[in-house]
């Protein structure tokens, strides 16, 4: 606990004024009072006030050096408060000094050393019947030299979690989160691993939770740290992080890893965390996962249903290239078409690989990369509806740049052996196709030019998808 300005002013007060007071029953001792004591065998009584009073005067002094050491050197360049028991330990080793050199001034005859010696066996026995106490209070100096926590720390002992609020003599003062007050021994603290969670340091904890197989990775990751990175006592210097931990039986597994400011509330902040979890997955349209059965009953309907085919018949309808293409022949060819989902940043297809398919975006976003010397340039961004890759379809040509995904996006592929199937049906397919083909490449170009530009690259085309599908 911080002294505060009026005790600190109030302790200097009382310390000036007991020195002064010592200081002064001193000199008027040895200059008035010392001629009316009796002389001889009985000077040695004379001399045990002054011995008194100069040992009192000693410890003054000692407490005077301990707090010029402690409290103004160690704390100005440590930047924290040094430990009780290293101040009791230097009090009492300078004090027991300084009454080792005051008794042999003014009893000099006495030998300390024969003094200690003949008393050495009863050091024996109270150090057997203190060796508990002993222990702990060298356990306590060991613990002070490391430094491994600190007054405000939270530490685990064993099967105890707290804030540390004291180190003694003989055990460490921890109050839990329950308000508990325990004392753990410093000779156990030192024989037990300890987990220190420093109170000036950004501690990470880690919350879990599971959603759905069906709900999507990349919108999960993104809800939920967004509402974790705002929760009271989370960090903003570090973002919190999201990731899968593991795939259970009927759940994804998540964790959320975030950095507290205050880690002694760690308790308050993972339930807030946990409530803002659920809140925003609940407006997301994710859910949580627990173990389910699922069954399938069927009824009987009147009216048919859109099935996926239809919707990837509708899809393919929207692009130019299969205009030429019948209603029965598109959904010959959804049925054939095999979707894909890429998680952001994935790359769908990469520049010089071989292929004989194309791609139609049907949900989210992806870039269109080509090398730069600088990296990767971004030359178009394709949505919903957009295609690429028509000329490894069509003509087996190596891809000619990368795609990566934006956003989680899912893409329809459309493969060689569902065209060759079309063209072994229709194979006037071919050059309505190719003529398409050329028209998105000329970009559109207009004039006459143009136009003969785009006759030949048409017959050019045709040529090189007769030949790839084996056609005459």
């Amino acid at each position: 606990m911080a002294v505060t300005q009026p005790n600190r002013k109030n302790r200097i007060i009382l310390f000036i004024l007991a020195v002064v007071l010592v200081g002064l029953a001193l000199y008027f001792y040895t200059s008035y009072f010392e001629f009316k004591l009796p002389k001889g065998e009985h000077a040695k009584l004379q001399k045990i006030p002054i011995l008194v009073l100069a040992a009192l005067l000693g410890y003054l002094l000692v407490r005077l050096l301990n707090a010029a050491i402690f409290d103004l050197i160690f704390r100005l360049r440590r930047g924290y408060e040094a430990p009780t028991l290293a101040r009791n330990v230097f009090t009492l080793l300078v004090f027991a000094l300084v009454f080792v050199i005051l008794f042999r001034t003014f009893y000099e005859e006495y030998d300390l050393g024969a003094l200690f010696t003949t008393s050495a066996i009863f050091g024996v026995i109270i150090g057997l019947a203190l060796q508990d106490t002993l222990g702990n209070f060298f356990a306590g100096i060991s613990l002070h030299a490391d430094r491994p926590f600190q007054v405000g720390d939270v530490i685990v002992v064993g099967q105890h979690t707290g804030v540390v609020e004291g180190i003694a003599w003989r055990a460490i003062k921890i109050r839990t989160f329950q308000n508990h007050i325990i004392l753990i021994s410093n000779s156990n603290a030192a024989r037990e691993a300890i987990e220190v969670c420093p109170r000036d340091n950004l501690n990470a904890r880690l919350v879990f939770f599971g959603t759905l197989y069906s709900d999507s990775p990349a919108k999960t990751i993104h809800v939920v740290r967004e509402a974790v990175r705002d929760a009271d006592n989370v960090s903003d210097k570090i973002t919190p992080i999201v990731r899968i931990r593991n795939f259970g039986d009927s759940s994804i597994d998540w964790e959320v890893k975030y950095w507290l400011e205050d880690y002694a509330r760690y308790n308050d902040t993972d339930a807030l965390v946990r409530q803002r979890v659920w809140y925003a997955l609940r407006r997301s349209g994710l859910s949580f996962a627990f173990p389910t059965r699922t069954l399938y009953v069927e009824r009987p309907t009147r009216t048919r249903a859109v099935t996926a085919e239809d919707e990837i018949a509708d899809r393919l309808s929207a692009v130019e290239i299969f205009a030429p293409l019948s209603t029965d022949e598109l959904h010959q060819l959804a049925t054939a078409t095999v979707g894909h989902v890429f998680a952001p940043g994935e790359t769908l297809i990469r520049a010089g690989d071989e292929g004989s398919s194309m791609f139609v975006v049907h949900n989210g976003r992806v870039a269109v990369q080509v090398p730069d010397r600088a990296g990767p340039r971004t030359v178009a961004t394709l949505t919903e509806g957009n295609f690429f890759g028509e000329m490894a379809l069509f003509t087996g040509e190596p891809r000619t740049a990368n795609v990566v995904a934006v956003d989680e996006t899912e893409v329809l592929e459309i493969g060689h052996t569902a065209m060759k199937h079309l063209f072994d049906t229709n194979p006037g397919l071919a050059e309505s196709i190719s003529w398409t083909i050329a028209e998105r490449q000329a970009d559109l170009a207009k004039g006459s030019a143009a136009a003969q530009s785009s006759i030949t690259e048409t017959a050019g085309i045709l040529s090189s998808i007769k030949r790839f599908f084996g056609l005459r």
